[in-house]
């Protein structure tokens, strides 16, 4: 996923937190803040230190980046979200990820 399908600023992450609506289920959290003119949606990950070791939390956030890649062209485009992965992530399959990561962003209403 390029770059610019991505939320990496501090300023920006923040924005979505504290004005954006949230959902969550047993695994991830997802915070969504609609943006207007926007040619795609961006995607912020964060994987915290409860996760693992570094090479867990990179494990995990290949394996959410790899779900969103799979599902873009159902996410709306005028969308920026962050995806807050829970402890319980760390013992799950790429397959899991994928159907747990789908299940949030349609509760989150991400989803067409």
């Amino acid at each position: 996923m390029r770059k610019s399908y991505r939320v990496k600023k501090e300023k920006e992450f923040q924005k979505v937190f504290t004005t954006g609506k949230s959902s969550a289920n047993r695994n991830f959290i997802v915070y969504v803040l609609p943006k207007e003119n926007q040619p795609h949606f961006r995607i912020g990950i964060s994987v915290g230190k409860k996760v693992g070791n570094a090479v867990k939390r990179n494990d995990v956030k290949r394996k959410i980046r790899a779900s969103i890649f799979e599902l873009r062209e159902e996410i709306q485009p005028d969308l920026d979200f962050i995806v807050i992965a829970r402890p319980s992530v760390s013992t799950l399959t790429s397959q899991e990820v994928y159907s747990n990561l789908k299940h949030v962003l349609k509760l989150a209403k991400v989803m067409k």
